[in-house]
C-alpha cells in the first residue's frame, strides 16, 4: 500500500483532498488523524506541515508526497519530482519598500533582505555573484523592512496585494511555484506500479481542465471545412444524422479558444451546438 504526504492545513489542503477526491479516492472527513487510510485506492494519507514533507519523502516515511516546489526547492531532499499538479500557483520574489529607487539587482550588494527560504535565496544570489546579508525569518516576514530587521524581503507572492499593503513593491521574480508531486528515490517495483496508476489518475484529470466537449449539426459538404477548425484528440468524430445531407460532429476544444472556434463554426453552417463540461480524458 502506498502511503502519501499531503500539508495537514494550509493552501495546499483542501486542493490536494480535492484532487484525490476527482481521481475516486475519498479521505473521510472527521477522521483525519495523522495518518487516515483513504476509500477507492490502496493508499494511506499522512498529513503533515508542509516543510516536513520533502524529508519524510526522502527517509521513506512516506512514498509520495504533494507540496509546492518552493518547499521542494528549499529542503533540497533527494526526492523525484514526479509531475506537476497545476494548483498551488505562486513565486517567490524579492520586494523593496516602495519608496526606494530600485534599479537592479545591485541595490541588494551589503544589503539585509529577510526571508524564510534562505537556500533558494543564496543560491540565486551567488549565481549573481551578489553579496547580501541574508536573515531567516519565520511567521511575517513583510512587515521586517517597516521594522527596521531589513532592506528587503524575499518570500512568497500569490496576487501581491500583501506587499502593496506593507508598503513594499515587487522587484525580481526568482522561482515560480506551484503543488508538485514527489517520490521516494528508488521506490520497489510493486509501489512503483502503485504510483504509475495513481498518476495516470492525476494525468485525465488534469488533462481535461480547460477543455470542452462540444457536438453540433453539420452539413456533409461542409466537414473538411469544420475538420481543419477542430483540433479534436485524433481528430472529430462524425456520425450521420437521419436528416440526409447532415451529420453530427463531436470534438474536444480547449476553452481558451472555444468561442472562437464556434463563431467560425457557426459561419460555414454548424448548428445546434451542444457545449458540455468535460470530467476526465484519457488518452
Amino acid at each position: 500500500m502506498l502511503r502519501i504526504a499531503i500539508q495537514a492545513k494550509g493552501r495546499l489542503n483542501e486542493q490536494s483532498l480535492g484532487l484525490l477526491a476527482e481521481a475516486g479516492i475519498v479521505v473521510a472527513e472527521g477522521k483525519r488523524r495523522l495518518v487516515v487510510r483513504a476509500e477507492g485506492f490502496p493508499l494511506e494519507v499522512l498529513f503533515l506541515r508542509d516543510d516536513d514533507i520533502p524529508q519524510t519523502v526522502a527517509m521513506g516515511v512516506a512514498d509520495l508526497g504533494i507540496v509546492g516546489l518552493n518547499e521542494v526547492e528549499e529542503r533540497g531532499f533527494p526526492v523525484e519530482r514526479l509531475m506537476n499538479l497545476g494548483f498551488g500557483s505562486c513565486r517567490l520574489s524579492l520586494a523593496v519598500p516602495d519608496k526606494v529607487a530600485y534599479t537592479g539587482l545591485d541595490y541588494f550588494r551589503g544589503r539585509r533582505v529577510a526571508t524564510s527560504y534562505p537556500n533558494i535565496l543564496q543560491r540565486y544570489f551567488s549565481e549573481r555573484r551578489i553579496d547580501a546579508r541574508i536573515h531567516r525569518i519565520e511567521g511575517s516576514v513583510e512587515i521586517a523592512p517597516a521594522v527596521g530587521i531589513s532592506d528587503a524581503i524575499f518570500d512568497i507572492v500569490s496576487s501581491g496585494s500583501t506587499l502593496i499593503s506593507n508598503g513594499l513593491t515587487e522587484v525580481e521574480q526568482v522561482l515560480h511555484s506551484e503543488a508538485v508531486l514527489i517520490g521516494t528515490p528508488d521506490l520497489e517495483e510493486g509501489k512503483r506500479r502503485e504510483a504509475s496508476q495513481l498518476m495516470f489518475r492525476f494525468n485525465s484529470i488534469l488533462e481535461s481542465r480547460g477543455m470542452k466537449y462540444v457536438l453540433m449539426n453539420l452539413p456533409e459538404e461542409k466537414i473538411a471545412e469544420a475538420t481543419a477548425l477542430l483540433p479534436g484528440m485524433r481528430s472529430p468524430t462524425i456520425l450521420p444524422l437521419a436528416q440526409k445531407g447532415w451529420c453530427s460532429m463531436h470534438a474536444v476544444i480547449g476553452e481558451k479558444e472555444l468561442w472562437e472556434r464556434i463563431e467560425r463554426l457557426k459561419a460555414i453552417g454548424a448548428e445546434g451546438i451542444l457545449v458540455l463540461a468535460l470530467e476526465n480524458m484519457i488518452r
